[in-house]
């Protein structure tokens, strides 16, 4: 078990103690199916990418709708964010199965992300009370660097990132409309498109050259038109020889008729 305490700012009586401890094995945790059908596509795309890309370690992990607990004064508080990642595990992958300790098991994910969905306000929630709201467990209790707040139907992203005081600040994008996230070496942006026949808005990640980290069916289609573009190469190629051979053998032909053996010469 690992304790610290950290100053209330809500003006609690005492301060907030927080240990750091395995979730028993026989915690219940909440089985609530997810908000819709899109949370679990737009946060498999976040990880595919950062995957094909090698941008995820051997000891990296990402989660959705995976419990991350803790300890606040002596009872378990656990969060299920829909997405996010945790830059190195310290245990077997066996043992954070169910569920994941910071500071027990690894590090603290460097972002956590919640889509917005028709149940939306509680990922605004600062409550300091038990149980504690989503902001203020991600904010005072695990610290998480980077926290994102993406409406999908029109495509609203918000970036919060911890201030030196602790603190959430709403952070505004660059000139392309992309956040960049130090703990990954990439930005994060909205994409529209198209993936699994859902037309909308997407989160992708970009390189800091400005690279887009492409999903599997991209990179399928990318091949094929590689492919395609060397199949094109290759026939004109032949179509060359093959026009230089018509050339080559009239000419002969044309020689033959003057009396002259073309291979002679």
């Amino acid at each position: 078990m690992i304790q610290t305490t950290i100053p209330n700012p809500f003006n609690i009586t005492v301060s907030d103690q927080i240990t750091w401890e395995k979730l028993p094995d026989d915690f219940v945790l909440p089985d609530d199916p997810v908000d819709n059908i899109n949370q679990p596509t737009l946060a498999a795309a976040l990880t595919e990418s950062l995957e094909l890309a090698g941008r995820l370690g051997d000891k990296a992990i990402t989660t959705t709708n995976y419990g991350i607990c803790s300890r606040l004064n002596d009872k378990f508080v656990v969060k299920a964010p829909d997405w996010s990642y945790i830059p190195q595990i310290t245990v077997p992958r066996e043992e954070v199965i169910r569920s994941y300790t910071p500071h027990l098991q690894g590090e603290i994910p460097a972002i956590v992300m919640e889509f917005l969905s028709d149940t939306e306000g509680t990922e605004y929630s600062s409550k300091p009370t038990f149980p504690p709201g989503k902001w203020f467990f991600y904010e005072k209790i695990l610290k998480v660097p980077n926290y994102v707040i993406f409406e999908p139907n029109q495509g609203l992203l918000e970036l919060y990132q911890l201030d030196e005081s602790g603190e959430y600040q709403l952070k505004s994008a660059n000139e392309v409309g992309r956040h960049w996230i130090p703990q990954l070496d990439l930005y994060l942006g909205v994409w529209q498109g198209i993936r699994e026949k859902r037309p909308g808005y997407w989160l992708r990640w970009w390189t800091a050259e400005g690279d887009l980290l492409l999903w599997g069916s991209e990179l399928a289609n990318q091949e094929r038109q590689r492919a395609e573009t060397e199949r094109q190469r290759a026939e004109t190629e032949y179509q060359r020889a093959e026009t230089e051979r018509q050339r080559a053998e009239k000419l002969a032909a044309f020689l033959r008729e003057q009396g002259i053996d073309p291979d002679t010469l």
